[in-house]
């Protein structure tokens, strides 16, 4: 029997489901912000990121962990508002 001994089934990280970058659970969104601004932060599923607008910085999300490392994050091609452009 091969459903007993495991040996049809996929192992972790096969198959079709691999291809795809693991996606940040839903649950923890409310719960992570900037570690810069200490803000919320967006999740992209286009990027599979999460994205500091106001900043104009990404997290990546690497298979379903955020990586909040201000090194690691990525300017994205949105600039942030210039403070002083309000005057």
């Amino acid at each position: 029997r091969r459903a007993a001994s495991g040996g049809g089934g996929q192992t972790p990280g096969q198959g079709p489901e691999s291809a795809r970058p693991q996606a940040l659970e839903p649950s923890l969104l409310g719960f992570l912000v900037c570690p810069l601004s200490k803000r919320p932060l967006r999740y992209e599923e286009a990027t599979n990121e999460l994205v500091n607008d106001e900043l104009g910085i990404a997290y990546p999300i690497i298979d379903g962990i955020p990586n909040m490392v201000p090194e690691a994050a990525r300017t994205t091609k949105k600039k942030p508002p210039a403070e002083d452009s309000k005057q």
